[in-house]
């Protein structure tokens, strides 16, 4: 995987990263995941529905570029989401990884997910994604595509099927059938429709 391949529009883009393997290298061992399920988020202006619809604000300055950076952000007050930065630097757009299949390391994801009753559900949705790749705070704006990066992407296997459909939980452009998901992987995560705009703490909100 190489910057270049990174610098398309955004629903461009995200359906090639599926099959990729993201990897993470840890004291207690590697983790690698094989991407089955993404989301797109396009850049200021552009896309009610992302983080950097009011431009590079502090939270969302990585999403800006260049890309192949980790934007890294914390959901719901509850668990922290990962998503790959795409598109030339100063466009604001990046792919949500949201699901995928633990190819290598699954001993160790598993004790970072000990609630997770079969393989498949290890990375099945971007929280339990993060979780078994061991994901946090300190990753964000880590570049994937760095050999020497703890955090990489690799070119995978492509699928031989892609679906696409709307976004997961969103409020806002909610036409947009910007998720795409590798057709008929067990790991990819159940789908739930946006509902009415809840008040949310700053930062606690779930899309990127």
């Amino acid at each position: 995987m190489t910057a270049d391949e990174l610098l398309g529009p955004v629903d461009v883009v995200a359906p090639a990263l599926l099959g990729c393997l993201l990897v993470t290298d840890r004291p207690e061992g590697t983790v690698a995941v094989r991407l089955t399920e993404v989301e797109a988020y396009s850049g200021e202006g552009e896309d009610p529905a992302s983080h950097a619809h009011r431009g590079p604000t502090p939270r969302a300055a990585i999403m800006f570029g260049p890309p192949g950076r980790l934007y890294v952000y914390f959901s719901y007050g509850v668990h922290w989401c990962a998503n790959v930065v795409v598109g030339p630097a100063g466009r604001g757009s990046a792919v949500l990884l949201r699901a995928g299949e633990v190819v290598a390391g699954e001993s160790l994801a598993a004790t970072r997910r000990p609630s997770a009753k079969v393989p498949r559900d290890l990375a099945r949705g971007p929280a339990r994604l993060t979780a078994s790749l061991g994901i946090g705070p300190g990753d964000g704006g880590a570049d994937v595509l760095d050999p020497a990066s703890s955090v990489r992407l690799h070119a995978g296997e492509p699928p031989s099927a892609v679906s696409t459909g709307p976004r997961v939980g969103i409020t806002r452009a909610t036409e947009l059938p910007w998720r795409f998901w590798e057709t008929g992987a067990p790991s990819v995560s159940a789908f739930r429709p946006g509902g009415p705009r809840r008040r949310r703490a700053a930062g606690q909100d779930g899309h990127p």
